[in-house]
Formats: C-alpha cells, structure tokens, sequence
C-alpha cells in the first residue's frame, strides 16, 4: 500500500488546449477516493497521468513518497483496470490472470498461487479454464478486477470500470468493488461520472469541473455542505433544487428568500443580508406535503413503489422552473391538485448569485 501525491499539476495538449490547472491533493495509505464530475472535467486524464499513460505537463505526482514523472508505467507499481476490461481474447481466464507475473518472468508455483488467491476472492474458480468470450460482462469485469489484484500493486486505478454494465449488475459490482478494498486495504483510485457510484463506494469524493477541483470531502459532508452551486446540483439524486432569488427581512426580522413569487425560509445565523442576489437551494428530501408552507401545484407524479416523487411548479409563470420533490411511501396527490410545502429550513442551503459560493 501507499499514499498518493498530487502537487500543481497541469496538463496542456500542444500550446492551446489545457486540460488540467494545477491540480493539488493527497491520498492517504489505503484510502478509496472517487475523482468524479462530468465528461471532459480532466478526471480520466489525471488517471492515467498518475498510471503513467499521459505525460505530466507541469507539476509533480509522487507514489509513497517517491516522485514518478520520469518513471515507466510498469515501474510504479500500479494496477489499472479498464472501461473496456483488456482481456486477451485467446488466453483463459487463468492466462489472463497471470500474464502480468509471467511477463515479470516470475516463478510459476508464485503465480499460481495468487491467481487461485484472487479466483477464490472474486469467485472465478469454475471459470479459470474459460476464455473472454464465454464470460458476461459482469464476469469479464470480475476477470480484469482479479488480474490487477494478482499483481499485489501498491495502488490500484480504476477507470469507469461499470459504465459497460446494465443497471443491475453495476450496483452489485459496486459492493463487490468496496467490498474488495475493505478485504485488501489497498490505496484505490476510481473514476466515474455516476455521482451514485461516487457517494456509495468512496471514503473521499474529489469533485472536478473544467480542469479544477470544486470540492473534496466525504459523501456525506459533500451531500449535506456543498461549497458552491456545482457541487450542489452535481452530488445528490434528484439534483438540488435551485431558485434564484433575493434575500429579505420581515418586521419581526426572520429572513427568506423571495423566489418564484413566494418566500422560502432561510437558516438562523445564514449570513445573507437583505437585498442580496442568492440561489436559494433545498434538497428534494427536505420538503414534505403540509396544511401550511409555500403553495404548489402538481404536475407528475411517479411512485417508484417505497418513495413517490412529485414534479411541482410553485410559479404560474410559463418559464418557471418546476421542483422535484421526494417523499417516504405513497400519495393521494394527482396532477393539477394544490397543495402546501413545508421546508426542513435547517437543511435549506443559499449561494451568492456572483460567486456561486454556498453562504455558510
């Protein structure tokens, strides 16, 4: 195992197209840490900087302490497993498995031994004698997962290692991925742009956006103290709701937001001051139907059998944006009925209309 070191890291395709602007952050000893945002941010290009497959432009990446610009990929020991699983075609499932050690010329009984460890780790026993084309998808992925575990690598890497899979199988390869690290305790590397994946699987989440980082932090602090607009409405599922607004005070001096056409609570000690340009957010979770609260009227209703989610449209205004609202169990509500919103004010969330930095 080893830590990770990024230091002002930059990447820049010929004179013009810069992809990376001084990227800086660590990796703890045997940390999982997801690198997610959307296509295009830099999140694979830094991947396969630190695996070795991309020239690093500027700055520094050490591996336990050790500078590796200079070095080769197959000098820093890493392991890296694919989007499009790398397996050879005309080799079993053992072959695969064990090439790495075989190009290392290592002793025969070694590499039969750890191929069979991580077989037995990742249940591919019945399927050693196979080759990649009698396999699933699930299993191929299974397969490349087992081939960079035979390496014994000090990080592993991975790069959108489920974005092949269908939607069953990626959440149960999910659990079987973090389940694996909880048994290795190796310093993991991930990247992906399914946010789900990200706040399910990692002990750190790095969120980037156009070649910078926006914010690191757990799943859970990202979910519930996004630092600005970004990161707000990229973590979570359905995204935040976001309504522009301006702050105001009543003669009793609590402050909301005007937004919509109607007034939306805002958290004591919230350092807004009225007349200021905001983004009022709330989180779909957060509100609830009321007697009393914002009025709304129904547009959608979708049960998904636990929880129903409600489109909503607080504004008669035909460009006005709809709200998503989530709730436990079933609802009597159907399309064009009125009802009330009730707010989880300590849970609303405001950011500054100029810098989109979350007020806090």
């Amino acid at each position: 195992m080893a830590s990770v070191s990024f230091r002002n890291v930059h990447k820049t395709y010929g004179n013009k197209v810069k992809v990376l602007h001084g990227i800086s952050f660590d990796i703890s000893d045997g940390e999982f840490v997801v690198l997610v945002g959307p296509s295009g941010c830099g999140k694979s290009t830094l991947l396969r900087m630190l695996a070795g497959l991309e020239d690093i432009t500027g700055g520094e990446i050490a591996i336990d302490g050790k500078v590796v610009n200079d070095l080769e990929s197959k000098d820093r020991d890493i392991a890296m497993v694919f989007q499009s699983y790398a397996l050879y075609p005309h080799m079993t499932v053992r072959e695969n498995m064990g090439f790495s050690l075989r190009l290392r010329k290592a002793d025969a009984k070694l590499t039969a031994e750890r191929v069979d460890n991580a077989a037995r780790i990742l249940n591919l026993d019945p399927l050693l004698d196979r080759h990649p084309r009698e396999l699933s998808g699930g299993q191929r992925q299974r397969v490349a997962m087992g081939r960079a575990i035979v390496r014994d690598p000090k990080v592993f890497l991975f790069d959108e290692p489920l974005s092949n899979l269908d939607a069953k199988l990626r959440v149960a390869m999910r659990a079987e991925i973090k389940a694996l690290h909880q048994r290795l305790k190796t310093t993991t590397v991930y990247v992906t742009h399914d946010q789900i994946e990200a706040m399910t699987m990692a002990d750190r989440i790095v969120v980037m956006h156009d070649g910078i980082i926006e914010q690191i932090g757990t799943p859970l602090d990202l979910f519930d103290h996004p630092g600005n607009l970004f990161v707000a409405q990229f973590i979570g599922s359905p995204s935040m709701n976001v309504m522009p607004g301006i702050v105001e005070r009543d003669s009793g001096g609590t402050m909301a937001v005007l937004a919509q056409g109607q007034r939306w609570p805002v958290a004591a000690g919230t350092p807004a001051t009225p007349g200021q340009k905001v983004h009022y957010g709330i989180r779909p979770g957060d509100m609830s139907l009321a007697d009393h609260g914002v009025p709304a009227e129904v547009v959608v209703v979708e049960p998904t059998g636990a929880e129903t989610e409600l489109l909503l449209k607080v504004s008669a205004e035909h460009d006005a944006e709809s709200l998503v609202m989530v709730m436990h169990g079933r609802t009597q509500a159907k399309p064009g009925d009125r009802v009330h919103l009730a707010i989880d004010v300590d849970k609303s969330h405001l950011f500054d209309s100029h810098s989109g930095q979350r007020l806090a």
